[in-house]
């Protein structure tokens, strides 16, 4: 919710960026598949287990700046496209469930932690899409949207560099709080149906 926020605030700041991508070419929907494709290559460092955390962060840190840079670019040049924004968060969710089977693979958490918490993000994109199908916004409603997430992995992976367990840690953290933020939409989405 609250990266939700510094998220628009950042989307000024890398305009500029945003300017230069597109005058070398790259469409919004090019930049989500470039990264889907760094979360993919993330995941396969992850499934190394400790062997390069560092790489695997870079790597996952470049995804997620794509993945605001391509929504910056649509933006700034009027292309946004109902398509452009089914593929996005299309590949965003390849993207997240690549990362946690990385971070499973590689014995970086436990197959139980790592899936509850896979389940609980996929979950969290789910509620919003059904409550905005049936016309209730939801971009500000919850703990554990996409930006909290991928930032407790880079977090943790970071620590566990030094500490083995982090990531666990953030896995159960995760599991917590995204299934939180679904019983927060629920609750919200029938608040908010219920005064119509």
């Amino acid at each position: 919710m609250v990266l939700t926020r510094i998220k628009a605030k950042v989307q000024l700041v890398v305009a500029n960026q945003a300017k230069f991508i597109f005058k070398i070419g790259l469409t919004p929907n090019m930049i989500s598949s470039i990264g889907l494709a760094l979360a993919f290559f993330s995941a396969l460092v992850y499934a190394h287990g400790h062997e390069n955390l560092i790489l695997a962060v870079f790597l996952l840190i470049s995804s997620g700046y794509c993945d605001l840079m391509d929504g910056a670019v649509a933006r700034i040049y009027g292309i946004a496209t109902s398509f452009g924004s089914f593929l996005d968060s299309m590949l965003d969710r390849y993207a997240d469930v690549m990362i946690y089977f990385g971070l499973i693979i590689g014995g970086l958490c436990s197959v139980t932690w790592g899936l509850t918490a896979l389940a609980g993000s996929l979950l969290v994109s789910y509620s919003r899409a059904r409550a905005e199908a049936v016309g209730v916004k939801m971009e500000t409603i919850g703990v554990a949207e996409r930006p909290e997430r991928l930032l407790l992995i880079i977090i943790a992976t970071l620590v566990e560099v030094f500490v083995n367990g982090a990531i666990e840690v953030a896995m159960i953290i995760l599991t917590l709080t995204t299934n939180l933020t679904v019983l927060q939409r629920s609750a919200y989405t029938y608040k908010a149906l219920r005064s119509v």
